[in-house]
Parts: structure tokens; C-alpha cells; sequence
């Protein structure tokens, strides 16, 4: 067998390993928090909805991927390549913005305990989703419609195993202006306002915590906000390095690599980090499948 067979046939494994188990966790989380009516509540229903971004995320990409792998067709009609990047930048804005309402969820909870449900009512909540969804959607819209401006002019190569926006830029030879703008917009609205808030968010709760005089106590307020803070750090971290990496050769390989970490990987760990750090889920879990 040659080589390059041997490549192709373990990126399949690799890559149909990584959807189910993506979507069998997510969908465990999604299952617990739906049936146990003891996690009903704000903090929870964000988390679903992660999940559900989460799954998303990889049905999106992953499925047309080893499409490609299987079939050895590597080509993608402007149509599907459009469509595909759509719903990856929707359900991007999506997570952005429940990473931000997780925030928010554990500043109120630590920081005003008392009138957490009075902050956090169901009408409030349902309305947050609301803003989670058609945010997304409307700013996907935004971004998709700048690129359809875009010229190409011989290349229609991308090296990238997905129909991603950055590596339309890279072959692109004009009417990028309106992209560029939308995409300066997108770094401030969902990209630098949310970290800051986010950082703001914590700064108080570390204050918070450090006052409390319980050990016991302290160590359950940091259990809670530890996951979100490893899931933000991750995923941030991951998204940064990708868009902020110049455009070469040389950084292709890396550029692929942490896309894919931050666009599979991510959606597997992302409920693990939950699920093994939290109490209720773990408990619910275990009464569900007992």
C-alpha cells in the first residue's frame, strides 16, 4: 500500500474516531441536562447549547471531509463552500457568545448570590438564547456576503481541510476591501469586547473569593468558574494563533493543525471538561444510566 494511501486511510480513521466520539459526549451532555429537572437552570442551559454548537462544529466540516478522504474527490462546488462557511462562522459567533454568557452566568452567581434568579430569570434567559442563535446567523450573513465580493483570479486551491475564510484571502486578487471592514467590526464586537469582558468578569470574582473565609467554600466558588476558564483559554488561544498567523508556506502545516485542534478537538474536550469537573452532571449521569 502506498504511502499516500496509508495517510488518507488513517486521516479517515482519525477523523471519523474524533466525530463520534464528539458527538456521543455532546450528546450525553445534551441528554443528562434535558431529563434531570435538577439542572434546569442558567448555567446549564448554556452548557447544552454549547454542546449543541459544539456538535455543530464538527458536522459542519468532518462529514464532507471524509467524503473527500474516501471518495478521493477533493473538490467543493462554490455553492457548498459558501454553505459550509456559513454555518461555521454561525455557530463560531454562537460559541463566542455562550462563552460570554457562561461569564456572566458565574460573575452574577459568586458576585451577587442573592438576586441570581431575579438576574437570571427564565424570560431573561430565553431571550439570551434567542441573541445566541440569531446573532450568529445575522454576523455569519454579514461575513459571508463580504466574501462573495471577493475575486479569484487562477488558484481556487485552498490548503486547508475545510472551506475556511482566511484561506479564500490567500488566493484571493482583489475586492477584499469590504471583508477586511466586516472583519475588523468582528474582531471588536466578538473577538475583543467578549475577552475583555470575560477577564473583567473574572478579576471581580477572584476579589470575591479571596474574601471568603471558608476554605470549603472557596474551593466550590473555583470549582465552578476552573472549567470555563480552561475551556475560554483553549479555545481562544487556539482561534488566536490561527488568525493571527501570517500568510506562508512555511506556516501551513501549523496553521492546518491548530485549525483542526480548535475545530474538532476542541468540541470533544469541551464537555469533558465539564463533565469531569462537575458534581451534577457526574451524579445525574450515574442516576440515568443506573
Amino acid at each position: 500500500m502506498k504511502t499516500e494511501q496509508k495517510l488518507f486511510i488513517c486521516s479517515a480513521v482519525y477523523f471519523s474516531f474524533i466525530y463520534l466520539i464528539g458527538m456521543l459526549v455532546n450528546i450525553v451532555i445534551i441528554t443528562v441536562i434535558c431529563l434531570d429537572i435538577h439542572l434546569h437552570t442558567p448555567m446549564y442551559l448554556f452548557l447544552l447549547n454549547l454542546s449543541v454548537v459544539d456538535i455543530f462544529y464538527t458536522t459542519v466540516t468532518i462529514p464532507k471531509l471524509l467524503y473527500m478522504l474516501f471518495s478521493g474527490n477533493n473538490t467543493m462546488p462554490f455553492t457548498q463552500c459558501f454553505i459550509q462557511m456559513y454555518f461555521m462562522f454561525t455557530t463560531d459567533t454562537a460559541e463566542v457568545t455562550i462563552l460570554f454568557m457562561m461569564a456572566f452566568d458565574r460573575y452574577v452567581a459568586i458576585c451577587h448570590p442573592l438576586h441570581y434568579h431575579c438576574i437570571l430569570n427564565k424570560k431573561l434567559c430565553k431571550l439570551f438564547i434567542a441573541v445566541i442563535w440569531i446573532g450568529g446567523s445575522v454576523n455569519s450573513s454579514l461575513i459571508t456576503s463580504s466574501i462573495l465580493k471577493i475575486f479569484f483570479c487562477s488558484s481556487v486551491t485552498i490548503h486547508q481541510f475545510f472551506c475556511d475564510a482566511k484561506a479564500l484571502i490567500n488566493i484571493s486578487c482583489g475586492g477584499t476591501e469590504m471583508f477586511y471592514i466586516v472583519m475588523y467590526a468582528e474582531y471588536l464586537v466578538f473577538g475583543l469586547f467578549p475577552v475583555m469582558c470575560n477577564l473583567t468578569s473574572y478579576v471581580k470574582i477572584i476579589r470575591i473569593i479571596q474574601h471568603i473565609k471558608s476554605k470549603d467554600s472557596r474551593s466550590k466558588a473555583f470549582s465552578t468558574c476552573s472549567p470555563h476558564l480552561a475551556v475560554m483559554a483553549i479555545y481562544y488561544g487556539s482561534a488566536i494563533s490561527v488568525y493571527t498567523m501570517p500568510p506562508s508556506e512555511r506556516y501551513d502545516l501549523l496553521e492546518q493543525i491548530l485549525t483542526l485542534f480548535y475545530t474538532t478537538v476542541i468540541t470533544i474536550l469541551n464537555p469533558l471538561i465539564y463533565s469531569l469537573r462537575n458534581k451534577e452532571i457526574k451524579r445525574s449521569l450515574r442516576k440515568l444510566v443506573l
